[in-house]
């Protein structure tokens, strides 16, 4: 079962693009004698804050007893600034030595010409990529690799949902509106939680259209925009719509982010959303009393086939302004080796991005134990994995479907305008 994850993530994300005119030169040797000293690698992502206090701390530390004169200097934050600060980074030729990636962002930095070429740093390596579950492609050329794969189940708030009277999780639309309705109308909480700022527009990728997954839809036509007059897309809009317009869905969304999406849960007031596994730990901590379980999205009433469940990657990746891609690249192997990777894995509750590595949390923890059940009994699915330019996608997708929300335009026309501009950035 563990291998049939890896296959299809493999199958998902090491998707090849045709990237015309993109570069990925630069140095890709470099040594501490070089300069006289200890190399200190920047390393920056969001997954500190998301891992035990001091796990990846501790990680590092072995790193750098196992390799004598480099240093790593840990760079994190939330998602969403640390997407703010590497896209900066990218733009100004300072990004970290290494970054922690989200495989919507690469397509824009191979075209800015900001990441390193993975392929010729594990050649130089000698490093054995066949251990890898999966690896972004451009151009045939690796950029990202997979370091853990996280799953998107539907999160509930289990004592707001029997303060409201709803004595069963939903498992179909028509079920989680009610549900969503009754929550609301206790006065203690909001039904669901739903982000779409502009800015880190991935709800439109976790919360909107996971719901067309789960169902067994697509976005996609023989792997081209499929928007203007598909069923499954506008079926899932109108739904969403129907809960906006009958006060179920927590204020602010036209302005809200992942992680103000996570707060309101944790904080106990929104009775569901749509999250990573990865967020599990974060919310225990902040909140120990919170009783809540983990489900499988609800599908379309009727539907009977496999529910799609969205997933998600810490990718890894070297900076192509680093001095150090060498050095950068032992700390990359090092993290996608066989133990060290198991080790992170079970920190965070993921799959693993090795395919030797075996984490023992599945059947260690209930709502790790629930979310496997609802993996298996379904397909990890994300569209976006490997698209081009995948964030202004979502983007552009996002600013129509809030017209719509609003009551400024028909759910026909916000689909017919993305459709337009998926396709103008499918060719550009």
């Amino acid at each position: 079962m563990r291998k049939k994850f890896l296959a299809g993530l493999a199958a998902a994300a090491a998707v090849t693009l045709a990237v015309s005119g993109c570069s990925a030169g630069g140095t890709t040797a470099s040594s501490a004698a070089s300069s006289g000293g200890d190399v200190t690698l920047e390393f920056a992502q969001w997954w500190e804050p998301e891992l035990p206090q001091g796990s990846l701390r501790a990680l590092m530390d072995k790193f750098e007893s196992e390799n004598p004169g480099i240093k790593v200097k840990l760079i994190s934050g939330p998602y969403a600034s640390t997407k703010e600060q590497v896209v900066a980074g990218a733009a100004a030729g300072t990004m970290s030595d290494v970054v922690g990636l989200d495989g919507a962002w690469v397509n824009d930095f191979v075209k800015q010409g900001s990441l390193a070429n993975l392929t010729d740093l594990m050649k130089s390596a000698s490093f054995d990529e066949s251990q890898l579950a999966a690896q972004v492609k451009l151009d045939g050329s690796t950029y990202m690799i997979p370091v853990a794969n996280f799953v998107y189940p539907m999160f509930v708030n289990e004592d707001l949902l029997k303060a409201a009277n709803v004595s069963a999780v939903p498992s179909n639309r028509t079920e989680f509106a009610a549900a969503a309705a009754a929550v609301t109308k206790t006065g203690k909480a909001s039904g669901w939680v739903l982000p779409l700022d502009t800015a880190t527009p991935n709800g439109i990728q976790n919360d909107v259209m996971s719901w067309v997954w789960a169902s067994g839809g697509s976005m996609l036509k023989d792997g081209q925009p499929n928007l203007a007059g598909n069923t499954d897309v506008k079926d899932v809009m109108t739904f969403i719509k129907g809960m906006y317009d009958a006060g179920s869905i927590a204020k602010g969304t036209f302005t809200m982010k992942e992680q103000d999406k996570v707060n309101e849960f944790t904080n106990g007031r929104v009775g569901m959303m749509i999250d990573s596994l990865a967020h599990v730990n974060l919310i225990r901590e902040q909140n120990k009393d919170l009783k809540f379980s983990v489900a499988a999205i609800p599908a379309a009433d009727g539907y009977s086939g496999k529910r799609g469940m969205p997933y998600a990657s810490w990718g890894i990746g070297v900076a192509n302004n680093s001095a150090h891609q060498a050095e950068a690249f032992k700390l990359v192997a090092f993290l996608m080796g066989k133990d060290v990777n198991a080790t992170l894995c079970n920190s965070a509750h993921a799959f693993p991005g090795n395919t030797q590595s075996v984490p023992d949390f599945v059947n260690a923890d209930p709502i790790f134990k629930q979310a496997f059940e609802i993996y298996q009994a379904g397909t990890a699915t994300n569209e976006f994995t490997g698209l081009p330019v995948a964030e202004d996608l979502m983007r552009s997708f996002d600013e129509q479907f809030q017209k719509y929300l609003a009551g400024k335009q028909s759910v026909d026309d916000a689909l017919t305008a993305s459709q337009s501009a998926w396709e103008t950035s499918f060719k550009g």
